[in-house]
């Protein structure tokens, strides 16, 4: 049976019933309307720990646009049946919004030494700081021996292991490939909002990640990224919100290439008024 908890007071009962280090325990934060790559994620937590921990919790404070957070898709029903046909040794924390913010709907203040500035920091303001807020929170509850993370929000997971750094919190940061549908579509909560129609055009954006790949092997960053900026001005389903690549480490815009570094390509854009974000490796 999988256990689901409430209360910050539940699950440190729980938890606290351990012998200390006497198990392993693996944390996987969501924002529920689970896919198939959030299982993954379970699944990968589950055969490298004795106890997996999954958070199934809409984050008010890293949403700056209103609208999107009362459309973002809960299933918690749902959710719980897909985490059952993994194990029934999994134990869901899903509380309400007054439980992780008890004195107010307000997130810290952190600086990640600027990887919050740049890509999602520009268009989405204070999004990183709610995302702080909360995963600092259930690092700190929950106390983990490795937390699990999608490569999709790759500045995300650049900043939780900045985040780690700073606050020396004890926990290893795990970060696992982007799962993705047949035709490319890097599997998000957000799909299930697209019509088919569009969900078949959106794969354009995996499609433009990898050309733009094959090109960064003998063009420059500035080159290829506005070859990708015409391609999706050719494109009428899609709006491109911005294309950049940059060094791994410090998310910063790669001005000229260097032999030693590894750099990333990253895309956002819009598709029917959904917001969609994916990324590809360069090197």
């Amino acid at each position: 049976m999988v256990k689901v908890f409430k209360t910050k007071k539940e699950v440190r009962s729980c938890l606290g019933s351990l012998q200390p280090r006497e198990r392993k325990i693996g944390l996987v934060p969501t924002m529920g309307a689970l896919h198939k790559g959030h299982l993954e994620l379970v699944a990968r937590a589950l055969a490298e720990n004795d106890l997996v921990v999954v958070s199934i919790f809409v984050n008010p404070t890293q949403f700056n646009n209103t609208d999107d957070l009362h459309k973002y898709p809960k299933t918690l029903e749902q959710d719980l049946e897909l985490l059952r046909g993994l194990s029934k040794d999994i134990l869901v924390f899903a509380p309400e919004v007054s439980e992780m913010y008890d004195s107010g709907v307000a997130s810290r203040s952190y600086n990640f030494d600027g990887l919050e500035k740049v890509m999602e920091g520009t268009f989405r303001p204070g999004h990183f700081n709610g995302v702080g807020t909360i995963v600092e929170e259930l690092l700190t509850l929950i106390q983990p021996d490795r937390a699990y993370f999608g490569e999709k929000d790759f500045q995300q997971l650049q900043i939780i292991r900045k985040l780690v750094a700073k606050k020396n919190i004890p926990v290893e940061i795990i970060g696992c490939p982007i799962v993705r549908e047949s035709n490319g579509l890097a599997l998000s909560s957000r799909n299930a909002r697209l019509p088919e129609r569009v969900r078949k055009e959106a794969a354009f954006i995996y499609k433009t990640l990898k050309a733009a790949k094959a090109k960064f092997g003998t063009k420059s960053a500035g080159y290829v990224v506005d070859w990708v900026r015409k391609q999706f001005l050719a494109h009428p389903d899609l709006e491109l919100e911005y294309v950049e690549i940059t060094e791994v480490n410090t998310l910063t815009p790669v001005l000229r290439k260097k032999k030693d570094q590894k750099y990333r390509a990253f895309i956002a854009a819009y598709a029917n008024g959904v917001r969609l974000i994916d990324n590809i490796a360069l090197n």
